[in-house]
């Protein structure tokens, strides 16, 4: 089939939909490129959303995506999909329209993890923040001067917001279910050091409490939170930073292999239907793919990092261009500013059993963690000290023996100490 009469769509007006689409153009496909999107606006960059936005020092209307490609493509924004015939190469979306396909991207991304009482959830002053217009509300609601604001869920996204809110000399809780801030992805050790930070920040942080329920005034407007312990945060906004959950509900009877969680794919990028076979026209990539890594075998991961939406993206465009790259391995990486500090992390510390210290200290605040699985590097964090980050990069991707061999500047021998990571979390983590 001639490019003239290949048609491909793109479903995921995203990072990683819209590199995907430049990926397939500058790698010779001219034929007909169709970009479906579930909101009304073209891509746009989602870190500063947490960041800048909520203070005002970026409009939220200020953070589309440049196009690197001329695409030359019929853009579908506003009108999400909401049914794949695979039979017949057919997508429908929520206006009715159907759109044929010969190749497909999926690159529908993750959608904010709801606050689990629905009437609750439609208080006024009650947030999540994952998109464009969900960061417009809550800047706004901020920029009103409220009494007090309180974040549900000590992540990275609560953290960042945390520490926006003090930046604008706001009053904030943070409640967290876990033992300190960011436990599930650093362990307590380092995640303590995180809630340091933000305690002399001025947030005043709730670990170990579980938000029971938000109660308004009467009228509909959030007031206040009860805990499981039986106090009370008065709060007129609330941020409920739960995490995320992927957009694969529309995928309901296409035959594929998806859950929540994403959607599944072989070590190539091709998905997976339901008896583990991949289907040769449809490829994922960003949030939503689920995926073979050969630093962590034995499992499938799906990452919602920045630079991963990039390269994934370009390595779907490719695929389905018909280049045949080699399997999708880059090193995940992930970045984060909360009150001046810059984290930066490579690798996954998932599994981990066990940490050091390989540069700077704890003390100074600037210092770069190593974490190991049963006697290799499988991830390195680094609290603005991202200089050295490269070099422990490159010995997670060769797999290097954890503790890693000292070098320049480093003391050695490395104390190991155990991550301490908190139970697993349950299904309900609200």
């Amino acid at each position: 089939m001639s490019d003239a009469e290949t048609r491909v769509v793109v479903v995921g007006a995203s990072l990683a939909g819209l590199r995907g689409a430049e990926a397939l153009r500058e790698a010779g496909f001219a034929g007909p490129l169709t970009i479906v999107g579930a909101e009304p606006h073209r891509p746009y960059d989602r870190p500063p959303l947490s960041k800048a936005v909520l203070t005002g020092e970026v409009a939220a209307d200020a953070t589309t995506l440049p196009n690197l490609v001329a695409l030359e493509a019929d853009w579908r924004l506003g009108t999400p999909a909401t049914h794949l015939d695979r039979t017949r190469r057919l997508l429908t979306l929520a206006s009715g329209e159907t759109l044929p396909y010969d190749r497909l991207l999926i690159a529908t991304g993750a959608s904010a993890r709801p606050w689990r009482d629905s009437a609750q959830a439609a208080f006024r002053g009650v947030h999540t923040l994952r998109g464009r217009d969900e960061a417009e509300a809550l800047r706004r609601d901020l920029a009103a001067g409220p009494g007090h604001v309180l974040i549900i869920g000590g992540g990275f996204i609560g953290c960042e917001v945390a520490a926006a809110c003090r930046t604008l000399g706001l009053p904030v809780t943070l409640a967290e279910t876990g033992p300190t801030l960011l436990a599930r992805v650093l362990g307590q050790h380092l995640g303590a050091v995180v809630g340091a930070l933000h305690e002399r920040l001025g947030t005043t942080l709730r670990s170990g409490v579980k938000v029971e329920a938000l109660e308004d005034d009467g009228t509909g407007r959030v007031v206040r939170a009860r805990l499981d312990d039986g106090s009370v945060i008065a709060a007129d906004v609330v941020v409920v930073a739960l995490g995320a959950v992927r957009n694969t509900a529309w995928l309901e009877g296409s035959g594929l292999a998806f859950d929540a969680g994403g959607i599944d794919c072989d070590a190539q990028g091709y998905v997976l239907d339901a008896a583990d076979a991949p289907d040769p026209r449809i490829a994922a990539a960003g949030d939503v793919a689920r995926f073979p890594h050969p630093l962590y075998p034995g499992r499938r991961i799906a990452l919602e990092h920045w630079g991963h939406a990039v390269a994934q993206g370009r390595h779907a465009g490719r695929l389905l261009a018909g280049l045949a790259p080699e399997p999708y391995r880059d090193v995940p990486a992930f970045w984060s500013s909360q009150g001046g500090i810059t984290l930066k992390s490579v690798g996954l510390t998932e599994g981990a059993d066990g940490f050091c210290i390989a540069r700077g200290s704890l003390k100074e605040g600037r210092f770069l963690a190593v974490y190991g699985r049963e006697g290799r590097c499988i991830a390195a964090v680094a609290f603005d000290c991202a200089r050295w980050l490269p070099a422990y990069a490159d010995l997670i991707a060769e797999g290097a023996p954890f503790p890693p061999e000292p070098t320049g500047v480093d003391a050695g021998p490395f104390t190991v100490l155990p991550p301490d990571f908190p139970e697993p979390a349950r299904k309900d983590r609200s």
